[in-house]
C-alpha cells in the first residue's frame, strides 16, 4: 500500500540522515511550507506549498497518494511534535502515514543552553488566538517553550505577559536556529517588548523568581490587597468554591469579584480552563491585577465593566460565582442563569434577607433545583490573656444547578 512519508528536516536540511535524504530523492510530490520547499528548488518533484486552509492541501495530498505517487511531506524537526503530523493522521489515517522524526527545535534550543528538556512545558501560538494555555502554564511550570508566529512574535508575547502582571520570568529567544544567522538572546520582558526578531524564532520562558505569596486554597484574608470589608472571607470562600464543584476544563465567572480572592483560588482547580473576574469598580480591578501578580495566578483574566452588559462577549460559563450581592432588578443573576451551560452550577453569597428571598424567587421561577446553606463563622480573639470567639456576619450560600434540558443562548 502506498504511504505518505512525513519527514522532519531538523535544523539543517543540508545535513539530513541517509534514510530521510533517500526518501526525499524518490519523491514525486513534495509538500511543505514555502521556506522548506525552497531548500529543494532543484528537485524535479511536483511541489505543493502548505497554505491555509489546511483542508484543501490535505485533500490534494490524499488525491496524490491515491494516484499511486510517492508523496513526501516536509516538516520542521519532529512531525509529531507541534507539527503537521497530528493533522495528517487525523484526516488521512495513521495507517497511511510513515513518520521520519528528526531533531526538533526544542531539543536544539535546550542543547544551546546546555539544559535538560524533559520537563519543559511546550505550547504553540502558531495560528492560534487562544492565549490562555500560556498563562496557565506559567502558574506551575518553571520552563515554558513557545512556538510563535508573525502575530504572536516574542515582542507581542512579552507585552501580553506584562499585561497579565507576569514579572517572574525572563525570555530566551532563539532566532534562525541551525542557519548561518543563528542568534540566541535573553531579555527581561520589558526589554523584549521593545525589540524586533527574526520571523523564524522559538521562545523559552524561564522562571527567575517565585511570586511574593505562595498560591494555595484558603489563603488568609490579609494576604490580599482589598478594600476593608470587601472580600469573601476565607471560610466563606472555601465553602463557595467547594459548592461550585469546579472541574479542570471549566470556564468560571466570578461576578462582582471585589479583590479577586475567589477567582484566584478557583484558578488552582481549572488547570485547563479559564477564570474571569468581573468587576465594575476600576480601583478594585487594579487590586485584582495586583493580587494576580503577587500570587502568580496568571490564569485569571480581569474584565472591567458594568454587568450584565459586559458579559455579552464572554465565553459561556460552566460555573458562576456571585459574591458581590445581586442588584434589585435581578439583571445580573438572570443573565448568569441564562448564559450558564446546561448542567452548570451557580453559587450566590448573600447577607441580606431581602436578597435571599429575591434569589429564591428567581430560581423558583426558573424551576431549577437549589440549596440554601447558612454559614456562621466565629474567629478567636485575644481578651484578658485568654481567647474569646468573635462572630462574623452570617452568610447565606445559595447553590443551584441548571437542568440539562436547558439550552444556553446569547443575546
Amino acid at each position: 500500500m502506498t504511504q505518505i512519508h512525513v519527514v522532519g528536516l531538523g535544523q539543517d536540511p543540508d545535513d539530513l540522515p541517509k534514510v530521510i535524504s533517500e526518501c526525499i530523492e524518490k519523491a514525486e510530490v513534495l509538500v511543505g511550507g514555502t521556506r522548506l520547499l525552497d531548500w529543494f528548488e532543484d528537485h524535479p518533484a511536483l511541489k505543493l506549498p502548505i497554505k491555509s486552509p489546511l483542508d484543501e492541501i490535505i485533500k490534494r495530498v490524499e488525491q496524490e497518494m491515491l494516484s499511486g505517487k510517492e508523496v513526501v511531506v516536509l516538516a520542521d524537526g519532529d512531525p509529531g511534535f507541534f507539527g503537521i503530523g497530528k493533522r495528517l493522521a487525523k484526516a488521512l489515517g495513521k495507517e497511511n502515514l510513515r513518520f521520519y522524526p528528526n531533531v526538533c527545535t526544542l531539543q536544539t534550543a535546550t542543547a544551546r543552553l546546555k539544559i535538560p528538556w524533559e520537563n519543559i512545558r511546550t505550547l504553540s501560538l502558531h495560528g492560534r488566538k487562544d492565549q490562555w494555555p500560556i498563562f496557565r502554564a506559567l502558574v506551575r511550570d518553571d520552563m515554558v517553550g513557545v512556538f510563535t508566529d508573525e502575530h504572536s512574535n516574542p515582542g507581542r508575547l512579552a507585552e501580553m505577559l506584562m499585561e497579565r502582571g507576569v514579572d517572574t520570568f525572563r525570555m530566551h529567544i532563539f532566532e534562525d536556529l541551525g542557519q548561518k544567522g543563528e542568534q540566541i538572546r535573553s531579555f527581561e520582558l520589558q526589554e523584549a517588548k521593545a525589540k524586533s526578531f527574526s520571523p523564524l524564532n522559538f521562545v523559552l520562558l524561564e522562571r527567575i523568581k517565585h511570586p511574593e505569596i505562595p498560591l494555595h486554597l484558603g489563603m488568609d484574608d490579609e494576604l490580599y490587597i482589598h478594600e476593608k470589608g470587601l472580600i469573601t472571607k476565607r471560610e466563606i470562600r472555601a465553602t463557595g468554591i467547594s459548592m461550585l464543584e469546579i472541574e479542570t476544563s471549566h470556564t468560571v465567572w466570578d461576578l462582582g469579584s471585589g479583590c479577586g480572592s475567589v477567582a484566584i483560588e478557583a484558578s488552582l482547580l481549572t488547570t485547563e480552563g479559564r477564570i474571569l473576574a468581573v468587576e465594575k469598580n476600576p480601583s478594585r480591578c487594579e487590586s485584582i491585577r495586583q493580587n494576580i501578580r503577587r500570587t502568580g495566578a496568571y490564569g485569571v483574566g480581569v474584565i472591567h465593566g458594568e454587568m450584565p452588559g459586559c458579559l455579552k462577549g464572554l465565553e459561556d460559563p460552566d460555573r458562576v460565582f456571585i459574591g458581590g450581592g445581586i442588584s434589585r432588578n435581578n439583571g445580573v443573576l438572570e443573565e448568569a442563569l441564562k448564559r450558564l451551560k446546561p448542567g452548570g452550577k451557580v453559587v450566590v453569597n448573600l447577607v441580606l434577607m431581602g436578597s435571599l428571598q429575591q434569589a429564591r424567587e428567581v430560581l423558583l421561577d426558573q424551576g431549577w433545583p437549589f440549596d440554601i446553606t447558612q454559614v456562621q463563622v466565629s474567629r478567636s480573639q485575644g481578651l484578658a490573656g485568654d481567647l474569646r470567639l468573635e462572630a462574623l456576619n452570617p452568610v447565606y450560600v445559595v447553590a443551584a444547578t441548571k437542568p440539562i434540558n436547558h439550552e444556553s443562548t446569547k443575546n
